[in-house]
C-alpha cells in the first residue's frame, strides 16, 4: 500500500491505515482517529520523508510541486561570506548565520535563494525592513515580489512578510515556499511566532542576525526549529577590512546636588525592598516577579516606582546634556546618532540642539524623510529612541553617541553597527558612551559590553 504523504493546514499527514509505520514511530508524529492519518508538524516534513525512505515505506510526496524560478545574482559574495554560505550548506541548508550589521547578511540570503532557485518567503520584524527587502528581490532579481503587511497581502513565488502577517497566514502559505528565510532571526524566539517555523514545511531554513542568544533562553527554541548557529563572526573579525575602525569612548559624568538626593531616595528605597523581598535583579524573572508584587503588594509597587524614578535621573541628567554639547561640537558638520532610550529626553536635546527626531510617534513617513535628509546630507545629526537600534534601513554615520539605553548586548551591537560601513575617506568610527558616575548605570554599560 502507497502512503500518502500531504500537507494539511501546517500539519504532514501520512494516509492509510498505519498501525506502527516503520521508522516513523520515533518521531513526533500522532495518529488522528478520525481520519485515519497520522499527522506531524509542518516543520518536521523533511525528517518524515527521510524516515519513510531510510525503512523503505512506499508512499508519494505530495506536499511540494514548486516551480524551479531560475535566479541568478550579480553579487560578488566576500570571502567570509561565500565560508558563511557553505557552512549552512553542508548542514543540510538549515542553520543561523550570526554576522555583525553592514557585514551583508542580506547578500548571503540573496545568494542562497539564487543558489537554491525555489520558492522563498523571507520574514522580517518590522515594515521598514519589509519595503527594505522588497526592493533589494525585485532589483536584484528582476521578478515580482509579494508583500505580506504594511497593507499589503499580494503573493509570488518571492514573498516578504512580517512576521505578524506570516504568523496569521502561515498555515495555508507553507506548501507554497521551499525555503524561508528568518532576519533578525531571535524575533523567532516569542512563543507566538514560533508558531511560523512549526507550521511551514519548508526544508530549507536560514536565520539572520548580529545577536543570537536571548535572555530567555528562547534560541534553543529557535535552532531547534531553524537549525543551530554555522557561522559567526564578531565586530572586531571585520573591523578594519570589510567594516569601518571603530573605538569606544566612555565619558562619565556627575550627577548634580539635586540629581544626587533624588537618586540616592529612590534607589535606596529600591535596595531596601530588595534587602527584605530576598530578591536579586540578577535575572529578568526577578523583575518580572516584582512587576507581578506590584499588583497587590504597595511596598512593591512603591519600589519598583522609585527604581523607574532613579532610572530616569541617572539616563536623563544634565550633565549628560553638557556632555552630548561639547561632543557634538567636536564632531561638527560629522554625520552623527544620538540614541537614548526616553522620548521625553529625545524631544529635550531636539528642542536644545535643533536635531530631528525620530522615536516610536514618529509617523513611517515622516521617518523616512528624515532618514532619506540624512542620508544625503541635508541632516547631518538625528536622536532617536530606541527605534533606530534594528529593523530600519539607517543610513551610514561615523558619530554615535549612547546617552541612555539597557543592558542588552543585542541593542549595544545594533547600535554600534550603525557606524561601521566602511567610509569613503577610510576613516574610523566612534561610538561615545556617556554614563553617570556612581550609579546603576555603570552596571548597565558593563553588561551591554
Amino acid at each position: 500500500m502507497t502512503r500518502r504523504v500531504r500537507y494539511d493546514d501546517g500539519t504532514i499527514t501520512l494516509d492509510g491505515e498505519i498501525p506502527d509505520p516503520p521508522g516513523v514511530a520515533g518521531l513526533p508524529v500522532t495518529e488522528d482517529d478520525r481520519s485515519l492519518t497520522f499527522r506531524a508538524p509542518g516543520h518536521r516534513y523533511a525528517d518524515l520523508v527521510a524516515a519513510l525512505e531510510n525503512a523503505g515505506v512506499d508512499h508519494e510526496d505530495t506536499v511540494f510541486d514548486l516551480p524551479d524560478l531560475g535566479l541568478s545574482t550579480t553579487y560578488d559574495l566576500r570571502a567570509y561570506q561565500t565560508a558563511a554560505l557553505d557552512a549552512w550548506r553542508d548542514n543540510d541548508r538549515r542553520g543561523v548565520l550570526e554576522l555583525p550589521t553592514g557585514s551583508g547578511k542580506t547578500v548571503i540570503a540573496v545568494g542562497a535563494m539564487a543558489a537554491l532557485s525555489t520558492p522563498t518567503l523571507v520574514v522580517v520584524p518590522t515594515v521598514d525592513l519589509l519595503h527594505q527587502w522588497r526592493r533589494e528581490l525585485e532589483t536584484e532579481f528582476e521578478v515580482p515580489v509579494g508583500q505580506l503587511g504594511g497593507g499589503e497581502g499580494s503573493i509570488e513565488a518571492l514573498t516578504v512578510a512580517t512576521y505578524d502577517s506570516a504568523y496569521l497566514r502561515a498555515d495555508e502559505l507553507g506548501d507554497r515556499f521551499g525555503f524561508v528565510v528568518f532576519d533578525e532571526v531571535h524575533h523567532l524566539g516569542g512563543e507566538n511566532y514560533r508558531d511560523i517555523a512549526r507550521l511551514l514545511p519548508a526544508p530549507a531554513r536560514l536565520g539572520l542576525t548580529a545577536t543570537f542568544e536571548r535572555p530567555d533562553g528562547a534560541h534553543t527554541a529557535v535552532a531547534d526549529l531553524v537549525g543551530p548557529v554555522v557561522y559567526d563572526l564578531d565586530v572586531d573579525d571585520l573591523a578594519g577590512d570589510h567594516l569601518a575602525d571603530y573605538e569606544l569612548r566612555r565619558v562619565e559624568v556627575e550627577l548634580t546636588p539635586a540629581e544626587r538626593e533624588a537618586y540616592d531616595e529612590a534607589q535606596g528605597t529600591f535596595v531596601d525592598y530588595l534587602r527584605r523581598s530576598g530578591l536579586s535583579m540578577e535575572r529578568g524573572s526577578d523583575y518580572r516577579e516584582l512587576v507581578m508584587r506590584s499588583g497587590s503588594d504597595p511596598e512593591a509597587r512603591e519600589a519598583l516606582l522609585a527604581k523607574q524614578e532613579a532610572r530616569e535621573v541617572m539616563m536623563n541628567s544634565d550633565a549628560k546634556v553638557a556632555a552630548l554639547e561639547r561632543i557634538l561640537e567636536r564632531h561638527r558638520g560629522e554625520r552623527t546618532i544620538v540614541f537614548t532610550a526616553h522620548t521625553d529626553l529625545v524631544y529635550r536635546l531636539s528642542e536644545r540642539f535643533l536635531l530631528p527626531a525620530i522615536t516610536s510617534e514618529t509617523g513611517a513617513s515622516e521617518r523616512r524623510s528624515i532618514l532619506d535628509r540624512f542620508r544625503e546630507g541635508t541632516y547631518t545629526r538625528v536622536v532617536a529612541a530606541n527605534v533606530l537600534d534594528e529593523g530600519v534601513d539607517v543610513p551610514d554615520a561615523a558619530v554615535g553617541v549612547i546617552l541612555s539605553g539597557s543592558g542588552s548586548e543585542r541593542e549595544f551591537t545594533q547600535r554600534l553597527g550603525r557606524l561601521l560601513r566602511p567610509k569613503a575617506d577610510g576613516r574610523g568610527a566612534i561610538l561615545y558612551e556617556v554614563v553617570s558616575a556612581e550609579t546603576a548605570e555603570e552596571r548597565v554599560a558593563e553588561r551591554r559590553r
